[in-house]
Parts: C-alpha cells; sequence; structure tokens
C-alpha cells in the first residue's frame, strides 16, 4: 500500500497570468502576494481574467 504526499523538501508556489495581455506576477511562496498583484494590475489595465497557478511537487510513498 501507497499514499502520495507533498514533497516535505520542496515548497509550494504560486503564479497568475492575464488572460487578456499575457501579463504574469511575480512567483510567490502564498497565494496573498499573487492575488495583489493581480488586482494591482486590473486597476491599471481594466483586465479581470486571470489564470492561476498553484504547483506543488509530490512523492510516493509507503503508507504505515
Amino acid at each position: 500500500m501507497h499514499r502520495i504526499t507533498e514533497h516535505p523538501d520542496i515548497g509550494v508556489t504560486f503564479e497568475a497570468q492575464c488572460l487578456h495581455c499575457g501579463w504574469k506576477a511575480e512567483s510567490a511562496d502564498a497565494p496573498a502576494p499573487v492575488d495583489v498583484e493581480c488586482m494591482s494590475h486590473t486597476g491599471r489595465s481594466g483586465h479581470a481574467g486571470f489564470r492561476r497557478i498553484r504547483t506543488s511537487f509530490a512523492m510516493v510513498v509507503r503508507a504505515e
């Protein structure tokens, strides 16, 4: 028996890209800074659609 879990040595990253112009938020290790950048981009450009990306790394381990 096995289970899958997030890799303990590699953190989660958050990113976003504007659906209208391709602008990209700076990658961060928490979602809030990326969301703030998206809202600022909307304020400057009027663009309201974004692709948000959460990246994590997984590993399979034996279930105990």
